[in-house]
Protein backbone atom coordinates (compact mmCIF):
# COMPACT_ATOMS: atom_id res chain seq x y z
CA UNK A 1 0.00 0.00 0.00
CA UNK A 2 1.01 3.45 -1.19
CA UNK A 3 2.29 5.53 1.98
CA UNK A 4 0.49 8.30 3.12
CA UNK A 5 -2.59 6.89 0.65
CA UNK A 6 -5.81 5.52 1.66
CA UNK A 7 -7.82 2.69 0.12
CA UNK A 8 -10.69 2.94 -1.13
CA UNK A 9 -12.30 0.29 1.23
CA UNK A 10 -11.15 2.30 4.13
CA UNK A 11 -13.16 5.28 2.92
CA UNK A 12 -16.05 3.28 2.33
CA UNK A 13 -15.90 2.34 6.17
CA UNK A 14 -15.81 5.44 6.94
CA UNK A 15 -18.85 6.60 5.19
CA UNK A 16 -20.63 3.83 6.80
CA UNK A 17 -19.23 5.05 10.64
CA UNK A 18 -20.65 8.49 9.40
CA UNK A 19 -24.08 7.27 8.20
CA UNK A 20 -24.80 3.51 7.97
CA UNK A 21 -28.71 3.60 7.22
CA UNK A 22 -28.15 6.44 4.42
CA UNK A 23 -28.67 5.46 1.10
CA UNK A 24 -26.03 4.69 -0.63
CA UNK A 25 -26.68 3.50 -4.48
CA UNK A 26 -30.34 3.31 -6.54
CA UNK A 27 -31.09 1.18 -9.48
CA UNK A 28 -34.53 0.34 -11.56
CA UNK A 29 -34.85 -2.61 -8.50
CA UNK A 30 -33.18 -1.85 -5.69
CA UNK A 31 -31.83 0.72 -2.68
CA UNK A 32 -28.35 -0.43 -0.90
CA UNK A 33 -27.49 1.67 2.00
CA UNK A 34 -23.50 2.37 2.84
CA UNK A 35 -23.11 -0.97 5.73
CA UNK A 36 -25.12 -3.07 2.64
CA UNK A 37 -22.95 -1.72 -0.07
CA UNK A 38 -19.63 -2.24 2.39
CA UNK A 39 -20.68 -5.64 3.70
CA UNK A 40 -22.00 -6.98 -0.14
CA UNK A 41 -18.81 -5.89 -1.68
CA UNK A 42 -16.86 -7.95 0.87
CA UNK A 43 -18.51 -10.93 -0.09
CA UNK A 44 -18.60 -10.25 -3.65
CA UNK A 45 -14.30 -9.13 -3.91
CA UNK A 46 -14.07 -13.30 -1.49
CA UNK A 47 -16.07 -14.50 -4.63
CA UNK A 48 -13.67 -12.84 -7.29
CA UNK A 49 -10.40 -13.46 -5.31
CA UNK A 50 -11.67 -17.56 -5.11
CA UNK A 51 -11.78 -16.99 -9.22
CA UNK A 52 -8.33 -15.95 -9.61
CA UNK A 53 -8.55 -12.00 -9.14
CA UNK A 54 -5.21 -10.16 -7.48
CA UNK A 55 -3.84 -7.25 -7.27
CA UNK A 56 -3.44 -5.48 -10.57
CA UNK A 57 -5.77 -7.90 -12.67
CA UNK A 58 -8.34 -6.52 -15.01
CA UNK A 59 -12.06 -7.18 -14.29
CA UNK A 60 -14.16 -6.79 -16.82
CA UNK A 61 -18.02 -5.78 -16.49
CA UNK A 62 -20.40 -5.79 -19.12
CA UNK A 63 -23.75 -5.56 -17.06
CA UNK A 64 -26.49 -2.85 -17.59
CA UNK A 65 -26.40 0.15 -15.18
CA UNK A 66 -27.30 -1.37 -11.88
CA UNK A 67 -26.18 -1.92 -8.32
CA UNK A 68 -24.44 -4.97 -9.04
CA UNK A 69 -22.18 -2.92 -11.76
CA UNK A 70 -21.03 -0.17 -8.96
CA UNK A 71 -20.38 -3.36 -6.44
CA UNK A 72 -18.07 -5.24 -9.02
CA UNK A 73 -16.02 -1.95 -9.53
CA UNK A 74 -16.12 -1.94 -5.60
CA UNK A 75 -14.91 -5.24 -4.50
CA UNK A 76 -12.62 -5.25 -7.87
CA UNK A 77 -10.99 -2.19 -5.49
CA UNK A 78 -10.85 -4.29 -2.25
CA UNK A 79 -8.42 -7.00 -4.06
CA UNK A 80 -6.33 -3.93 -5.89
CA UNK A 81 -7.12 -4.78 -9.37
CA UNK A 82 -8.49 -2.47 -12.12
CA UNK A 83 -12.58 -2.60 -12.86
CA UNK A 84 -13.11 -2.12 -16.41
CA UNK A 85 -16.16 -1.82 -18.03
CA UNK A 86 -17.68 -2.82 -21.18
CA UNK A 87 -20.87 -2.41 -22.93
CA UNK A 88 -23.19 -4.92 -22.48
CA UNK A 89 -24.45 -4.31 -26.31
CA UNK A 90 -21.28 -5.74 -27.70
CA UNK A 91 -20.99 -8.24 -30.55
CA UNK A 92 -18.78 -11.35 -29.99
CA UNK A 93 -16.44 -9.94 -32.61
CA UNK A 94 -15.43 -6.86 -30.67
CA UNK A 95 -16.25 -8.48 -27.31
CA UNK A 96 -13.50 -10.72 -28.34
CA UNK A 97 -11.00 -8.06 -29.73
CA UNK A 98 -11.72 -6.18 -26.55
CA UNK A 99 -11.01 -8.89 -24.12
CA UNK A 100 -7.72 -10.16 -26.48
CA UNK A 101 -6.23 -6.16 -25.10
CA UNK A 102 -7.52 -6.19 -21.93
CA UNK A 103 -6.91 -9.82 -20.94
CA UNK A 104 -8.92 -9.69 -17.72
CA UNK A 105 -8.47 -12.34 -14.80
CA UNK A 106 -12.32 -12.38 -14.91
CA UNK A 107 -15.40 -11.07 -16.82
CA UNK A 108 -18.99 -10.31 -15.32
CA UNK A 109 -21.89 -10.15 -17.31
CA UNK A 110 -23.06 -11.77 -20.75
CA UNK A 111 -22.82 -15.32 -21.80
CA UNK A 112 -18.69 -17.18 -21.98
CA UNK A 113 -17.01 -16.56 -24.53
CA UNK A 114 -13.52 -18.50 -23.62
CA UNK A 115 -12.10 -20.11 -21.47
CA UNK A 116 -11.16 -17.83 -18.42
CA UNK A 117 -13.16 -17.09 -15.23
CA UNK A 118 -16.83 -15.51 -15.94
CA UNK A 119 -19.67 -14.64 -14.23
CA UNK A 120 -23.50 -14.11 -14.73
CA UNK A 121 -23.69 -10.99 -12.53
CA UNK A 122 -26.57 -11.88 -10.35
CA UNK A 123 -25.02 -14.70 -8.56
CA UNK A 124 -25.74 -14.80 -5.35
CA UNK A 125 -22.53 -14.41 -2.69
CA UNK A 126 -24.33 -14.56 0.47
CA UNK A 127 -22.17 -17.53 1.65
CA UNK A 128 -19.16 -15.44 1.48
CA UNK A 129 -17.58 -13.85 4.35
CA UNK A 130 -19.02 -10.25 4.89
CA UNK A 131 -16.03 -9.43 7.14
CA UNK A 132 -13.45 -6.42 6.17
CA UNK A 133 -10.70 -7.45 3.52
CA UNK A 134 -6.92 -6.26 4.46
CA UNK A 135 -6.91 -2.87 2.87
CA UNK A 136 -4.99 -2.67 -0.43
CA UNK A 137 -4.18 -0.33 -2.97
CA UNK A 138 -4.27 -0.92 -6.25
CA UNK A 139 -2.37 0.81 -9.44
CA UNK A 140 -5.36 2.29 -11.52
CA UNK A 141 -8.64 3.19 -10.32
CA UNK A 142 -10.51 2.47 -13.50
CA UNK A 143 -9.67 1.17 -17.38
CA UNK A 144 -12.66 2.31 -19.97
CA UNK A 145 -11.94 1.26 -23.07
CA UNK A 146 -12.40 3.52 -26.56
CA UNK A 147 -12.72 2.23 -30.06
CA UNK A 148 -8.87 3.73 -32.28
CA UNK A 149 -8.81 5.78 -35.32
CA UNK A 150 -7.50 2.53 -36.54
CA UNK A 151 -10.62 0.80 -35.85
CA UNK A 152 -8.86 -1.24 -33.33
CA UNK A 153 -10.56 -0.92 -29.71
CA UNK A 154 -8.14 0.17 -27.02
CA UNK A 155 -7.89 0.70 -23.25
CA UNK A 156 -7.35 4.45 -21.52
CA UNK A 157 -5.69 2.74 -17.67
CA UNK A 158 -6.24 5.96 -15.28
CA UNK A 159 -2.98 7.03 -14.17
CA UNK A 160 -4.37 8.00 -10.84
CA UNK A 161 -3.61 4.80 -8.02
CA UNK A 162 -7.12 3.37 -6.02
CA UNK A 163 -6.67 5.41 -3.24
CA UNK A 164 -9.00 7.96 -1.57
CA UNK A 165 -6.36 10.32 -2.68
CA UNK A 166 -5.69 9.34 -6.08
CA UNK A 167 -9.86 9.65 -7.28
CA UNK A 168 -10.69 12.59 -5.12
CA UNK A 169 -8.32 15.31 -5.70
CA UNK A 170 -8.91 17.69 -7.94
CA UNK A 171 -12.46 16.98 -8.11
CA UNK A 172 -14.16 20.41 -6.24
CA UNK A 173 -14.74 22.01 -9.42
CA UNK A 174 -17.15 19.51 -10.03
CA UNK A 175 -20.02 20.18 -7.44
CA UNK A 176 -20.21 16.40 -6.34
CA UNK A 177 -20.98 17.46 -2.93
CA UNK A 178 -20.31 15.32 0.07
CA UNK A 179 -24.75 14.49 0.91
CA UNK A 180 -25.80 15.22 -2.08
CA UNK A 181 -27.83 12.88 -4.66
CA UNK A 182 -26.65 12.10 -7.77
CA UNK A 183 -28.59 10.97 -10.80
CA UNK A 184 -26.67 8.99 -13.86
CA UNK A 185 -28.87 8.99 -16.93
CA UNK A 186 -26.17 7.21 -19.23
CA UNK A 187 -24.75 3.45 -19.42
CA UNK A 188 -21.81 2.79 -17.42
CA UNK A 189 -19.52 1.56 -19.56
CA UNK A 190 -19.43 5.11 -21.07
CA UNK A 191 -16.46 6.66 -19.00
CA UNK A 192 -18.17 9.98 -17.45
CA UNK A 193 -21.04 8.71 -16.33
CA UNK A 194 -19.19 5.58 -14.68
CA UNK A 195 -15.96 7.84 -13.30
CA UNK A 196 -19.05 10.33 -11.44
CA UNK A 197 -21.16 7.77 -10.19
CA UNK A 198 -18.19 6.27 -8.44
CA UNK A 199 -16.84 9.41 -7.25
CA UNK A 200 -20.35 10.06 -6.12
CA UNK A 201 -20.49 7.14 -3.91
CA UNK A 202 -16.94 7.61 -2.61
CA UNK A 203 -17.62 11.12 -1.67
CA UNK A 204 -21.12 10.32 0.07
CA UNK A 205 -23.92 11.17 -2.70
CA UNK A 206 -26.77 8.86 -2.98
CA UNK A 207 -25.90 8.00 -6.49
CA UNK A 208 -29.50 6.89 -8.45
CA UNK A 209 -28.81 4.74 -11.86
CA UNK A 210 -30.78 4.25 -14.85
CA UNK A 211 -30.86 1.34 -16.83
CA UNK A 212 -31.90 3.01 -19.83
CA UNK A 213 -32.87 6.59 -20.25
CA UNK A 214 -36.18 7.92 -20.47
CA UNK A 215 -36.49 11.52 -20.41
CA UNK A 216 -40.22 11.39 -18.62
CA UNK A 217 -39.33 8.67 -16.16
CA UNK A 218 -35.67 11.22 -15.57
CA UNK A 219 -38.07 14.24 -14.35
CA UNK A 220 -40.32 11.36 -12.27
CA UNK A 221 -36.11 10.25 -10.56
CA UNK A 222 -35.35 13.97 -9.87
CA UNK A 223 -38.46 14.64 -8.16
CA UNK A 224 -38.79 11.58 -6.01
CA UNK A 225 -34.86 11.52 -4.99
CA UNK A 226 -34.29 14.90 -4.74
CA UNK A 227 -31.59 14.97 -6.95
CA UNK A 228 -29.15 17.58 -6.27
CA UNK A 229 -26.64 16.86 -8.75
CA UNK A 230 -28.03 15.66 -12.40
CA UNK A 231 -25.65 14.09 -15.21
CA UNK A 232 -26.94 14.76 -18.78
CA UNK A 233 -25.36 14.45 -22.51
CA UNK A 234 -27.14 16.94 -25.21
CA UNK A 235 -29.29 14.38 -26.87
CA UNK A 236 -30.93 13.78 -23.44
CA UNK A 237 -31.45 17.59 -22.70
CA UNK A 238 -32.81 17.86 -25.99
CA UNK A 239 -35.36 14.88 -25.58
CA UNK A 240 -36.23 16.20 -21.75
CA UNK A 241 -37.01 19.73 -23.38
CA UNK A 242 -39.19 18.57 -25.71
CA UNK A 243 -41.62 16.68 -23.32
CA UNK A 244 -45.08 19.08 -22.87
CA UNK A 245 -44.46 21.80 -20.95
CA UNK A 246 -47.28 21.13 -19.10
CA UNK A 247 -45.56 17.99 -18.14
CA UNK A 248 -42.10 19.54 -17.05
CA UNK A 249 -44.08 22.39 -15.20
CA UNK A 250 -45.95 19.67 -12.79
CA UNK A 251 -42.44 18.49 -11.69
CA UNK A 252 -40.59 19.95 -9.03
CA UNK A 253 -37.02 19.93 -9.79
CA UNK A 254 -35.37 22.75 -7.64
CA UNK A 255 -33.58 20.69 -5.41
CA UNK A 256 -31.04 20.72 -8.63
CA UNK A 257 -28.00 22.53 -8.04
CA UNK A 258 -26.07 21.26 -10.78
CA UNK A 259 -27.19 20.07 -14.37
CA UNK A 260 -23.36 18.92 -15.36
CA UNK A 261 -23.56 18.31 -19.37
CA UNK A 262 -20.49 16.45 -21.12
CA UNK A 263 -19.66 13.94 -23.79
CA UNK A 264 -21.01 16.46 -27.20
CA UNK A 265 -21.58 20.13 -28.42
CA UNK A 266 -24.65 20.78 -26.56
CA UNK A 267 -26.99 23.17 -29.21
CA UNK A 268 -27.55 25.96 -28.17
CA UNK A 269 -31.45 26.65 -28.04
CA UNK A 270 -30.82 23.06 -26.31
CA UNK A 271 -28.32 24.96 -24.09
CA UNK A 272 -30.56 28.64 -23.37
CA UNK A 273 -33.34 25.99 -23.15
CA UNK A 274 -31.87 24.40 -19.77
CA UNK A 275 -30.63 27.66 -18.30
CA UNK A 276 -34.30 29.10 -18.70
CA UNK A 277 -35.61 25.97 -16.86
CA UNK A 278 -33.23 25.86 -13.95
CA UNK A 279 -31.02 28.79 -13.94
CA UNK A 280 -28.11 29.92 -15.72
CA UNK A 281 -25.67 29.10 -11.95
CA UNK A 282 -26.67 25.63 -12.28
CA UNK A 283 -25.69 24.53 -15.94
CA UNK A 284 -22.48 23.23 -15.96
CA UNK A 285 -20.47 21.87 -19.12
CA UNK A 286 -17.14 20.54 -19.01
CA UNK A 287 -14.56 19.82 -22.15
CA UNK A 288 -12.18 16.81 -21.43
CA UNK A 289 -11.33 13.74 -22.66
CA UNK A 290 -11.08 10.26 -20.88
CA UNK A 291 -7.16 10.50 -20.87
CA UNK A 292 -7.50 13.65 -18.07
CA UNK A 293 -4.55 15.71 -19.68
CA UNK A 294 -6.79 18.94 -19.56
CA UNK A 295 -9.89 20.06 -19.24
CA UNK A 296 -12.06 23.34 -19.65
CA UNK A 297 -15.45 24.22 -17.97
CA UNK A 298 -17.97 27.06 -17.93
CA UNK A 299 -21.49 27.68 -16.35
CA UNK A 300 -24.48 29.12 -18.06
CA UNK A 301 -24.15 32.70 -16.89
CA UNK A 302 -20.60 32.69 -18.27
CA UNK A 303 -22.14 30.89 -21.34
CA UNK A 304 -24.72 33.97 -21.84
CA UNK A 305 -22.12 36.34 -22.28
CA UNK A 306 -19.81 33.96 -24.80
CA UNK A 307 -22.91 31.21 -25.93
CA UNK A 308 -21.68 28.19 -27.72
CA UNK A 309 -17.83 28.21 -25.61
CA UNK A 310 -17.29 25.57 -23.56
CA UNK A 311 -15.02 27.51 -21.11
CA UNK A 312 -11.74 28.54 -20.01
CA UNK A 313 -9.00 26.02 -18.76
CA UNK A 314 -9.49 25.13 -15.61
CA UNK A 315 -6.58 21.84 -15.65
CA UNK A 316 -3.93 21.17 -17.67
CA UNK A 317 -2.94 23.37 -20.62
CA UNK A 318 -5.07 23.15 -24.54
CA UNK A 319 -3.62 24.89 -27.18
CA UNK A 320 -4.88 25.48 -31.03
CA UNK A 321 -2.11 24.79 -33.94
CA UNK A 322 -2.14 24.52 -37.40
CA UNK A 323 -0.84 21.46 -39.88
CA UNK A 324 2.86 22.82 -39.06
CA UNK A 325 2.03 22.49 -35.67
CA UNK A 326 2.44 26.16 -34.82
CA UNK A 327 0.42 28.15 -32.51
CA UNK A 328 -2.71 30.15 -34.04
CA UNK A 329 -3.62 33.13 -32.41
CA UNK A 330 -7.36 33.59 -31.15
CA UNK A 331 -10.02 33.42 -33.25
CA UNK A 332 -8.20 30.81 -36.10
CA UNK A 333 -9.54 27.21 -35.98
CA UNK A 334 -6.83 24.32 -35.31
CA UNK A 335 -5.93 21.03 -34.26
CA UNK A 336 -6.38 21.15 -30.15
CA UNK A 337 -3.13 19.51 -28.42
CA UNK A 338 -3.40 19.09 -24.71
CA UNK A 339 -0.93 18.34 -21.88
CA UNK A 340 -0.88 18.26 -18.40
CA UNK A 341 0.32 20.74 -15.55
CA UNK A 342 4.05 20.95 -15.87
CA UNK A 343 5.52 18.78 -12.69
CA UNK A 344 2.04 15.99 -12.41
CA UNK A 345 2.78 12.92 -13.32
CA UNK A 346 1.06 10.91 -16.22
CA UNK A 347 -2.89 10.64 -16.31
CA UNK A 348 -3.42 7.82 -18.08
CA UNK A 349 -1.64 4.94 -20.50
CA UNK A 350 -3.19 2.91 -23.50
CA UNK A 351 -3.30 -0.45 -23.94
CA UNK A 352 -3.49 -1.12 -27.62
CA UNK A 353 -3.06 2.24 -29.16
CA UNK A 354 -0.25 4.65 -29.26
CA UNK A 355 -1.34 8.32 -28.51
CA UNK A 356 -0.78 11.12 -30.96
CA UNK A 357 1.92 12.70 -29.59
CA UNK A 358 4.36 15.83 -30.49
CA UNK A 359 6.86 18.04 -28.33
CA UNK A 360 5.06 17.01 -25.04
CA UNK A 361 1.35 17.72 -26.35
CA UNK A 362 -1.27 14.94 -26.96
CA UNK A 363 -4.15 15.35 -29.40
CA UNK A 364 -7.38 13.75 -28.84
CA UNK A 365 -8.84 14.54 -32.26
CA UNK A 366 -10.41 17.61 -31.74
CA UNK A 367 -10.81 21.21 -33.95
CA UNK A 368 -11.31 24.51 -31.96
CA UNK A 369 -10.43 28.34 -31.07
CA UNK A 370 -10.05 30.15 -28.58
CA UNK A 371 -10.99 33.72 -28.39
CA UNK A 372 -9.05 36.62 -26.73
CA UNK A 373 -9.69 35.69 -23.11
CA UNK A 374 -9.21 32.14 -23.33
CA UNK A 375 -12.41 30.86 -23.85
CA UNK A 376 -12.70 27.62 -26.16
CA UNK A 377 -14.91 27.25 -28.89
CA UNK A 378 -14.94 23.26 -30.39
CA UNK A 379 -15.50 22.89 -34.31
CA UNK A 380 -16.35 19.81 -35.68
CA UNK A 381 -14.40 16.91 -34.54
CA UNK A 382 -11.23 16.23 -36.92
CA UNK A 383 -12.97 13.71 -39.56
CA UNK A 384 -11.76 10.40 -37.26
CA UNK A 385 -14.58 10.61 -34.89
CA UNK A 386 -18.14 10.87 -35.34
CA UNK A 387 -19.92 11.63 -31.89
CA UNK A 388 -23.55 10.32 -31.87
CA UNK A 389 -25.47 11.17 -28.96
CA UNK A 390 -21.95 11.40 -26.43
CA UNK A 391 -20.73 7.80 -28.27
CA UNK A 392 -17.74 8.18 -30.23
CA UNK A 393 -17.80 6.24 -33.63
CA UNK A 394 -14.69 5.99 -35.50
CA UNK A 395 -15.19 5.73 -39.34
CA UNK A 396 -12.21 2.90 -39.35
CA UNK A 397 -13.96 0.30 -37.22
CA UNK A 398 -17.47 0.82 -39.27
CA UNK A 399 -16.01 0.88 -42.75
CA UNK A 400 -13.18 -2.31 -41.58
CA UNK A 401 -17.07 -4.22 -40.77
CA UNK A 402 -18.02 -3.21 -44.06
CA UNK A 403 -15.36 -4.45 -45.65
CA UNK A 404 -16.02 -7.93 -44.31
CA UNK A 405 -19.04 -8.11 -47.03
CA UNK A 406 -17.82 -10.12 -49.96
CA UNK A 407 -19.74 -7.12 -52.03
CA UNK A 408 -18.48 -4.06 -50.32
CA UNK A 409 -15.20 -2.66 -52.81
CA UNK A 410 -14.59 0.02 -50.46
CA UNK A 411 -16.74 2.23 -48.50
CA UNK A 412 -16.15 6.06 -46.66
CA UNK A 413 -18.61 6.18 -43.12
CA UNK A 414 -19.28 10.13 -42.26
CA UNK A 415 -21.36 11.83 -39.69
CA UNK A 416 -24.35 13.78 -40.75
CA UNK A 417 -25.56 16.50 -38.83
CA UNK A 418 -28.74 14.89 -36.86
CA UNK A 419 -31.40 17.45 -34.38
CA UNK A 420 -31.61 14.43 -31.94
CA UNK A 421 -28.07 12.74 -31.87
CA UNK A 422 -26.12 15.53 -32.74
CA UNK A 423 -24.89 13.35 -35.70
CA UNK A 424 -25.78 10.10 -37.38
CA UNK A 425 -23.89 7.72 -39.11
CA UNK A 426 -24.02 7.48 -42.95
CA UNK A 427 -21.72 4.99 -45.15
CA UNK A 428 -20.82 5.56 -48.64
CA UNK A 429 -20.18 2.62 -50.56
CA UNK A 430 -18.58 0.97 -54.00
CA UNK A 431 -19.84 -2.49 -54.32
CA UNK A 432 -19.23 -5.29 -56.86
CA UNK A 433 -23.04 -6.40 -57.14
CA UNK A 434 -26.24 -4.79 -56.14
CA UNK A 435 -26.64 -4.52 -52.84
CA UNK A 436 -29.56 -3.67 -50.26
CA UNK A 437 -29.52 -1.19 -46.98
CA UNK A 438 -30.80 -4.41 -45.21
CA UNK A 439 -28.55 -6.90 -46.24
CA UNK A 440 -25.54 -4.23 -44.96
CA UNK A 441 -27.47 -3.89 -41.60
CA UNK A 442 -28.03 -7.45 -41.11
CA UNK A 443 -24.44 -7.84 -41.84
CA UNK A 444 -23.04 -5.18 -39.50
CA UNK A 445 -25.22 -6.26 -36.40
CA UNK A 446 -23.00 -9.24 -36.09
CA UNK A 447 -20.14 -6.86 -35.63
CA UNK A 448 -21.23 -3.34 -34.57
CA UNK A 449 -22.87 -1.84 -31.70
CA UNK A 450 -26.10 -0.40 -32.23
CA UNK A 451 -25.56 2.83 -32.23
CA UNK A 452 -22.27 2.38 -34.63
CA UNK A 453 -24.41 0.93 -37.34
CA UNK A 454 -25.25 3.57 -40.38
CA UNK A 455 -28.67 5.00 -40.50
CA UNK A 456 -28.36 5.30 -44.06
CA UNK A 457 -26.42 3.88 -46.70
CA UNK A 458 -25.58 5.39 -50.71
CA UNK A 459 -24.19 3.78 -53.01
CA UNK A 460 -21.34 5.07 -55.61
CA UNK A 461 -19.48 4.90 -58.93
CA UNK A 462 -16.97 6.85 -58.08
CA UNK A 463 -13.58 5.99 -56.82
CA UNK A 464 -13.83 6.79 -53.01
CA UNK A 465 -10.38 6.56 -52.31
CA UNK A 466 -7.06 7.54 -53.89
CA UNK A 467 -3.97 5.03 -54.49
CA UNK A 468 -2.43 5.43 -51.27
CA UNK A 469 -5.69 4.20 -49.88
CA UNK A 470 -6.76 7.75 -48.62
CA UNK A 471 -10.44 9.16 -47.88
CA UNK A 472 -11.12 12.77 -47.71
CA UNK A 473 -13.93 12.78 -45.53
CA UNK A 474 -14.39 16.41 -44.67
CA UNK A 475 -14.93 16.94 -48.43
CA UNK A 476 -17.60 14.06 -48.65
CA UNK A 477 -19.54 15.62 -45.78
CA UNK A 478 -19.07 19.21 -46.47
CA UNK A 479 -20.63 18.16 -50.52
CA UNK A 480 -23.55 16.17 -48.42
CA UNK A 481 -24.57 18.49 -46.28
CA UNK A 482 -24.45 21.45 -48.84
CA UNK A 483 -26.84 19.45 -51.17
CA UNK A 484 -29.30 18.41 -48.77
Amino acid sequence: MTTGSTALAARLRELVAQAPDRPAVTDDHVTLTRAELDRRTNQLARRFASLGVTRGSMVSIALVSQVRHVECSIAAWKLGAIPQPLSHRLPPAELASLLEVADPALVVGLPPQDQRPWLRGDEDVADESDAALPDVIGPAWKAPTSGGSTGRPKLIVSGREASAEGVLAGIDHLRLEPGGVVLTTAPLYHNAPYMFSLIGVLQGSHVVLMSRFDAERALDLIEQHAVTWLYVVPTMMGRMLRLPAERRAAVDVSSLRTVFHVGAPCPQNVKRGWIDWVGPEKVLEVYAGTESLASTMIDGTAWLQRPGSVGQVVAGEITARDEEFRELPPGEVGELWLRRSPGSPPSYRYVGADPRARDGWESLGDMGRFDADGYLYLADRSTDVILVGGANVYPAEVENALAEHPRVASSAVIGLPDDDLGNVVHAILETTRPLSPEDLVAHLRARLAPYKIPRSFEFTTEQLRDDAGKVRRSELRATRIAGA
